[in-house]
């Protein structure tokens, strides 16, 4: 399944910028599961889409007590997308330190996707355990949210890792849990070394608001 610029730029940008808590964030969004039908994705914990950049800062202080100074802010010169992003130990009980971004459209200039990652350049401590383990609790968790079943994938096999989780709610509103790493042949299985496990929150991951240029502009 393809991945968007957007989603792709996210892991780049977090790679290289700047209790069981995840769970408490979908509380926020979610209908109990009797009401699966009502699920709706509106953001992360108290960011949610189509806030401005004070309303975003606001809610980053609200939910993890971090000051301006705390928060990077940074510019994707290609989707022509602005960053803001912050380091949160422990959003999973001894999960490690993961970077979380908040990206603003390009002409929205609202929130339009949230992404989380975990890896060895946001935490040195971060083992392949770790990162196993994050993912296997994520997936577990978004399966019992109530994302439309038509839109689910689950275990796929991509290039450069595993799509673990994909699952959209009606108004088109995305999460995408990717275990990123390396495949190499053991005993005759292959067998994936991950690198980097990265969760993304997307208001429509294969129609982003990033520029981009159109038939006759050049």
């Amino acid at each position: 399944m393809p991945i968007s610029t957007l989603a792709r730029a996210l892991m780049l940008s977090a790679l290289f910028a700047a209790p069981f808590m995840i769970p408490e964030a979908g509380r926020a969004q979610a209908q109990p599961q009797q009401e699966a039908a009502a699920f709706s994705l509106d953001g992360f914990r108290s960011a949610r889409f189509g806030m401005d950049e004070d309303a975003v800062r606001a809610a980053i202080k609200a939910d993890f007590g971090l000051e301006d100074d705390a928060i990077q802010v940074g510019l994707n010169s290609v989707e022509r997308t602005r960053v803001m992003t912050i380091a949160v130990p422990d959003i999973l009980p001894d999960g490690g330190t993961a970077q979380i971004s908040y990206i603003f459209g390009y002409q929205s200039k609202a929130l339009i996707q949230v992404g989380l990652l975990w890896a060895t350049a946001t935490d040195p401590s971060i083992t392949d355990e770790t990162l196993y383990a994050n993912g296997e609790v994520l997936r577990a968790f978004f399966a019992g949210l109530g994302y439309l079943p038509e839109t689910i994938s689950r275990d796929v096999v991509l290039d450069n890792g595993l799509l673990l989780f994909r699952g959209a709610d009606a108004a088109g509103h995305t999460a995408i849990l990717l275990l990123q790493g390396r495949f190499e042949d053991v005993g005759g299985q292959s067998t994936l070394y991950p690198a980097a496990l990265t969760l993304l929150y997307a208001v429509n991951p294969d129609q982003p608001d990033i520029f981009t240029l159109r038939t006759g502009d050049f």
